[in-house]
């Protein structure tokens, strides 16, 4: 009974990962409506029940909604990115911002050493968008430009989970992380900041890159802190 019991769960995990594969690959985005059920069945040789928990574990983990008259949808790309964007609702931005600085840190370091010419083109592509918002006056330019800069530090570490990691967490914190970023709009500190972080990577330079995110969050953790007693 209970290696039955094994193998029927085992059977459920397996279904449940290979659709957890076709949205994550893009197979099925986000809004795709899932076949017919029993076109499923067949597709994956199991029973009509061994679909339906599988489904019913997609529907728990945040990656599939069922709608009522309407079947069953895919409502997001990443099971993961679920629970972050749960679990950072829970959390205070302070507390958030100190996760946020030990993953931007370790980044740093590590696209220091990996970072590739692309990768250092792209850092000072965005670096220069930020400095064209500052000059435009364009707030909302300018949110975008530090956003995508600091994405982009994450990409130049080349570690999949990290980025992963890191896209999640500012996917959460989106709304907070621009109303810092606007808080420190035009301020000549926050722009040396950012290009320090660019020419230690580019340089290669592990410390130098690692201080400049110490200094970045250091200086965003003091807006919160200034604006939280106005």
């Amino acid at each position: 009974m209970n290696i039955e019991k094994a193998n029927r769960i085992s059977l459920v995990d397996q279904v449940a990962a290979q659709i957890e594969e076709l949205i994550e690959t893009g197979a099925w985005p986000v809004g795709t409506r899932l076949p017919p059920e029993m076109e499923l069945m067949e597709r994956f040789e199991v029973s009509r029940n061994t679909l339906r928990e599988a489904i019913r574990a997609l529907v728990h983990s945040g990656l599939l909604q069922t709608r009522q008259g309407s079947g069953t949808h895919v409502c997001s790309t990443s099971a993961l990115g679920v629970a972050i964007e749960r679990r950072v609702s829970k959390s205070d931005l302070q507390e958030t911002l100190e996760v946020r600085h030990a993953l931007e840190r370790e980044a740093a370091r590590l696209a220091a050493v990996r970072r590739s010419d692309e990768d250092v083109r792209k850092l000072r592509s965005y670096l220069d968008n930020c400095r064209q918002a500052i000059n435009d006056g364009d707030q909302e330019g300018y949110a975008e430009a530090d956003i995508q800069l600091h994405q982009a530090v994450a990409a130049a570490a080349h570690n999949r989970l990290l980025i992963e990691l890191y896209e999640h967490m500012i996917d959460a914190l989106h709304s907070s992380v621009r109303n810092l970023v606007e808080l420190s709009f035009c301020t000549a500190t926050h722009q040396h900041i950012h290009e320090k972080l660019v020419e230690g990577i580019a340089t290669q330079n592990e410390e130098a890159a690692a201080e400049a995110v110490n200094e970045y969050m250091v200086y965003l953790k003091d807006l919160l802190s200034a604006g939280l007693e106005e």
